[in-house]
Parts: structure tokens; C-alpha cells; sequence
């Protein structure tokens, strides 16, 4: 956490609270053995979010994309985390499609993410990682890698501590 007076005051300003859609990116994962996505839902809900809806995704560029942006569009979701495809693999397409819809990319999450994954984790591997995150409207789209050690690490280190901080700042010049 900062010790920044004008971070805190963001931070107090922020909403209580965000709903969210959780995306599982994977040609093989049923809602049964969807671990990823439910450590993201458990994660979420119990530090005050709102779990919307949770979908599985095969690792198709097109459907990817097109999910992420019926997802921007829909005033019930404020916030789109999907976990998997980001990987150098010939099938996956996650941070392709991710990155093609997204209006401003917030660069610092992937960055910081491969440094606490290399840190904390997986080390040197973490830099097969493509995870990505920026907004599209008012919308935060956040992708991380669909292992439950990539997914805890982002959510626990970075979203769940920021994304109420997030939605201010998208939130601040908008009517919403």
C-alpha cells in the first residue's frame, strides 16, 4: 500500500464496491474443474466485490475479443478479468485480442506482474508471461495467465487491492 496522502484520498473515494465478469480463456476447462476462475470469484467476493457472471472461452482470437467487448458495453459489468491464452503457444490469442479492444493500456500491471511472478513464483519463466491490462470506456479488462498461482498472485498483490482505486479514476470524468 502508499503512503501517498492523494492515493489514500483516491482510495476513500472510490466505490464500495465493483462488478465484475470472470472470463476462463481454455479449450479444456469445464465450470467443474475451473479452479482459476473460481480462486478469481472466491478472491473477489470476499473482499466486497461482485462476481456478475463467469464464463468459459475457447482460445479464439475472435471470441475472445468479441466477449471482452459485449462485456464494455453492458452497464452491469464495470470490470472484465480473464485468466489464461497469455502464454507464447501457437493457440494462445488472449493478449492479442485483449490488447486490440483495450483504449489505453495500463502497462504497469503486466510489468509488475512479471517482476513479482519472477520475485515470487516462477522465476525466470515469468517471462513467457503476456498479461495485460488497460480499459475500454469505463470498463477495466484486466488478463492474466490461467495458472492458480498466476491468478492469486494478481489478484491478491494487484486487482483486489486496486481496482476500487481503478474504477475512481475511470469513473471521475464520466456521468456513471
Amino acid at each position: 500500500m502508499s503512503n501517498s496522502p492523494s492515493t489514500e484520498q483516491h482510495r476513500r473515494e472510490a466505490p464500495a464496491s465493483v462488478a465484475c465478469l470472470i472470463i476462463t480463456v481454455s479449450d479444456t476447462r469445464t465450470p467443474e474443474t475451473d479452479k482459476s476462475g473460481q480462486l478469481a470469484q472466491t478472491l473477489l467476493e470476499e473482499n466486497g466485490y461482485v462476481v456478475a457472471e463467469r464464463k468459459i472461452v475457447p482460445d479464439e482470437y475472435e471470441n475472445i475479443k468479441k466477449l471482452v467487448e459485449e462485456a464494455a458495453a453492458d452497464p452491469a459489468i464495470e470490470a472484465v478479468l480473464l485468466n489464461g491464452g497469455t502464454g507464447i503457444a501457437g493457440r494462445d490469442t488472449t493478449y492479442e485480442a485483449v490488447r486490440d479492444v483495450l483504449q489505453k493500456e495500463m502497462p504497469g500491471f503486466g510489468e509488475i506482474f512479471r517482476m513479482l511472478s519472477f520475485a515470487e513464483d516462477i522465476g525466470s519463466a515469468a517471462i513467457l508471461s503476456r498479461a495485460i491490462a488497460g480499459t475500454v470506456g469505463t470498463t477495466a479488462v484486466f488478463s492474466m495467465p490461467g495458472s492458480t498461482g498466476a491468478v492469486k498472485l494478481a489478484m491478491t498483490r494487484l486487482i483486489v487491492p486496486e481496482l476500487r482505486h481503478v474504477m475512481r479514476e475511470l469513473y471521475k470524468d464520466s456521468l456513471r
